[in-house]
């Protein structure tokens, strides 16, 4: 469970750029009822390894997620805004010296009759299960170490179109990381409750006002706890944008996961995070590259799992990405200083994709005009009260903006 901590005093999501990457992160992870089924569909895979005839009848040893799952970060997948990627490792009773290849048929074996109107997968370090409305399982087998540490264990590696002698063991320890992850990005209070109202909100489930989540935690559950997984959230979003459409690998979210827990700092705004996440990374690249080297992230819980094994695989790779992460942390900073969302609106749909982008807008817009309609008050914890300065509706017009708000400017010679 992770623990609580202060927050800072005024609202989470006072500064109009914070509310808007709020409204992005929110549409692109899943929903409360997808949340909810998400959940029980792990459970349903599970179980449906463990049925009578299953050749895997009582060799399940522990069945757990994994990665985006572990740490509530999961976001709809690359290409999509529909589909969403559940992990989870099955830790099996199997030797850890077994074949890979012999592990991986034998969980595909134990799966392609799972009813579902698609055919089960094996893939090279899972076998995954697609369901109907987009969302699937991937079902990693485990098998623990000897006289190793808790969780520390080997995954198996077979690419069933490679030959045999490609098959390999991949140290692994995704509890681990999970506990570590989690201890690093405690329960931000305000924080949560304010961006999980807004989850809710956007499906349409009504929160009362004065209500805390802590008070209904079977009805509500709190489905993002802290600013540095939103952060995160919205670095993946990122990445799916800018590589989507590319065949090849990209890079790792349990490489972001890790590099997120390592420079969390809880009590920061979102975009301040977001912006220390994106030159955290691009730094690590760059510091990389500097000595002629890829770039090596490890599970700091356990050394041998390596979290960058299959990519980057050179230094072109790396670098590419480090310079897309700096350009988003120099719009983003741009934001802050002074360019109005009305003049960034376009480069944001470039950053996080433009349907989500302009629907988050729709909803920034709809939320301020009603606001200001209604002639809204909000007061901050010390009982000042804040009224926004001269609030204005995105893409109303040039002529709407105080001449000081276009003071940066994403056209012309500024590029981003």
């Amino acid at each position: 469970m992770n623990r609580m901590t202060h927050d800072f005093e005024l609202d989470p999501l006072q500064d109009p750029l914070d509310a808007l990457l709020v409204d992005i992160a929110v549409r692109v992870q899943l929903p409360p009822g997808l949340h909810e089924k998400a959940c029980g569909r792990g459970e349903a895979v599970c179980k449906h390894l463990e049925r009578d005839g299953s050749p895997l009848k009582d060799r399940v040893r522990r069945f757990y997620p994994q990665g985006s799952m572990r740490i509530d970060a999961t976001i709809s997948t690359r290409g999509t805004d529909e589909e969403y990627d559940l992990d989870y490792v099955a830790e099996l009773d199997v030797h850890h010296e077994a074949s890979p290849g012999d592990v991986l048929d034998l969980v595909y074996l134990a799966l392609v009759d799972y009813p579902t109107s698609k055919p089960v997968e094996r893939q090279t370090r899972c076998v995954t299960v697609f369901f109907a409305d987009g969302m699937h399982v991937d079902v990693t087998p485990s098998s623990l170490l000897p006289y190793a540490s808790e969780r520390e264990s080997h995954i198996f590696h077979a690419n069933p179109d490679k030959p045999a002698h490609e098959e390999r063991h991949v140290p692994m320890n995704a509890f681990g990381f999970g506990e570590w992850y989690n201890a690093r990005t405690p329960i931000e209070r305000r924080f949560a409750d304010a961006v999980n109202r807004r989850i809710y909100e956007a499906a349409g489930i009504e929160i009362r006002a004065d209500a805390q989540f802590d008070e209904v935690p079977d009805q509500v559950p709190l489905i993002v706890k802290s600013v540095t997984t939103v952060a995160l959230q919205l670095l993946k979003r990122h990445r799916n944008v800018i590589y989507a459409g590319y065949d090849g690998r990209i890079p790792p979210s349990v490489m972001l996961s890790c590099i997120a827990g390592h420079v969390a700092s809880p009590g920061s705004t979102l975009s301040d995070m977001l912006i220390r996440l994106a030159r955290a990374v691009a730094r690590m690249i760059q510091a990389a590259s500097a000595r002629r080297e890829k770039l090596s992230v490890v599970n700091p819980v356990y050394g041998r799992d390596c979290f960058t094994d299959r990519w980057p695989e050179g230094l072109a790779q790396q670098d590419a990405y480090a310079t897309h992460l700096t350009r988003l942390a120099d719009g983003l900073e741009a934001i802050r200083q002074g360019a109005s969302l009305e003049d960034a609106q376009d480069w944001l749909r470039t950053q996080f994709g433009d349907r989500v982008v302009s629907r988050s807008l729709q909803t920034f817009n709809r939320r301020l005009g009603g606001g200001v309609g209604q002639s809204t008050r909000a007061y901050t914890q010390r009982g000042g009260l804040y009224v926004p300065s001269a609030p204005r509706i995105i893409g109303a017009g040039a002529a709407a903006a105080p001449a000081s708000a276009r003071s940066h400017t994403f056209m012309g010679e500024r590029r981003w």
